[in-house]
């Protein structure tokens, strides 16, 4: 590697922009195969032309940019009458060769001027953006006018009002801040979200599993509820189990994911007894499968989301930052009162309700738990949501599936509370 010490950096440069140039030439070749050549301003030659246009104009002057700049605005210039003449010809309108033209000039100067990672991130979404035009096309139908507004609202969430937030508590007997208090709604909100859309526009026609997986990111109780009612309806085989297991793993995941965001020493407490439990989901869903082969069922959207409600609806929201300031209130006061042991004994009792409001004030306190407290709380209060999960599962579904969710559930709750021993005395 030390060869590369002695090739000069503007030839270095020079080949840097000479290849991407090329490769974006070369992409518009592919993409305009089967079109007619004498509408098309060029391809491969030309837009590797551009670009060393663009590099000997830039270091004929890298202080003051003047030439790069009248070459920019000649070439746009040279663009625009080809695009004219273009729309009199064939009545297209399209500006993408155009447009990614102009980006081809710029590639030099970002290449000078700019970090590698920076660089090679422009060319990555010029070349993926031009390819995923059908995708694009295929999401748009999907979407309505409800996704975009609902877009607006989680960057309404997260990049306008979250900023704008006082960070000191509420009151002294509410220790929670606004700020920590919509924090805790937006990354709850964001992973629903996230969950919601690949739903939707990546996997809409997902098979029984990969809508536990997907649902579990959502939520592992509405998944698990959802899913035992379609299997009692006759609308899934047993294979729901291992779906519902599945769901139930990526909750740990989900769980780990948050302590990383809010607490990192929690989340390094909590990695290899949650990985472990994930492991154990995994496991344990492979097993006991019916031996006959069902078919693979399909869900709507509506299906996998709790009641078919946008994951960022107001109402959703306002219970959970109710659940939030209550489970603060309790903690505090739990805490004081009855110490490290009360807290612990409070995550058995929080489990059989949505647990993260719970967490997410436990992961963010500052009312000196220590972080050991907080792992065992929050492994102590999945290990009675899971509990809670495998009742509702046995009620909700029937009679011919009842005994395998009994048996995995019951190894996921014996390993849980295993773990939380041994977490315990260690």
């Amino acid at each position: 590697m030390e060869i590369i010490n002695h090739i000069p950096d503007g030839f270095i440069k020079f080949i840097v922009v000479l290849i991407f140039s090329l490769l974006i030439g070369l992409e518009q070749r592919r993409h305009h195969i089967n079109e007619n050549e004498d509408l098309l301003f060029g391809t491969d030659r030309t837009f590797t032309f551009i670009g060393l246009l663009a590099y000997v104009l830039f270091i004929a002057d890298p202080v003051n940019y003047i030439p790069f700049l009248i070459g920019f605005v000649l070439i746009g210039l040279l663009l625009g009458i080809h695009y004219f003449h273009k729309i009199a010809q064939s009545s297209n309108y399209g500006l993408t060769s155009t447009i990614l033209a102009l980006l081809t000039y710029c590639i030099p100067i970002m290449v000078f001027t700019q970090p590698v990672w920076l660089v090679l991130s422009f060319i990555v979404a010029l070349l993926i953006i031009t390819e995923l035009k059908n995708h694009f096309i295929t999401i748009s139908k999907k979407a309505s006018e409800e996704e975009f507004i609902t877009l607006a609202k989680f960057i309404a969430l997260a990049g306008v009002i979250l900023p704008l937030l006082p960070k000191g508590d509420i009151s002294p007997q509410i220790p929670v801040s606004p700020y920590h208090l919509w924090l805790a709604i937006v990354v709850v909100s964001g992973i629903s979200y996230t969950s919601y859309l690949l739903k939707k526009f990546i996997f809409p026609d997902s098979g029984i599993l990969l809508t536990g997986l997907l649902g579990g990111i959502y939520s592992s109780t509405a998944t698990t509820v959802i899913l035992a009612r379609k299997q009692k309806q006759g609308l899934a085989g047993s294979e729901t189990v291992s779906a519902i297991m599945i769901a139930n793993g990526m909750m740990y995941i989900r769980i780990l994911f948050l302590a990383f965001l809010f607490n990192v020493m929690v989340a390094r407490l909590l990695a290899i007894p949650f990985l472990l439990m994930f492991l154990i989901c995994y496991l344990v869903s492979v097993v006991w499968k019916p031996k006959k082969k069902e078919p693979n069922a399909e869900y709507s959207l509506e299906e996998t989301n709790t009641s078919g409600k946008n994951p960022l609806e107001f109402k959703t929201a306002a219970v959970f930052g109710l659940l939030f300031v209550v489970f603060a209130v309790i903690t505090d006061f739990v805490q004081k009162s009855y110490g490290s042991s009360g807290v612990t004994s409070l995550a058995y009792i929080v489990g059989i309700t949505d647990i993260d409001p719970f967490l997410l004030n436990i992961l963010q306190q500052k009312s000196g738990i220590e972080e050991a407290t907080i792992a065992l709380a929050i492994i102590n209060a999945t290990n009675s949501n899971n509990l809670l999960k495998m009742i509702y599962a046995i009620g909700l579904s029937s009679k011919e599936v009842r005994k395998p969710i009994v048996m995995k559930f019951s190894v996921l709750v014996a390993a849980g509370l295993l773990m939380s021993v041994l977490f315990y005395l260690l």
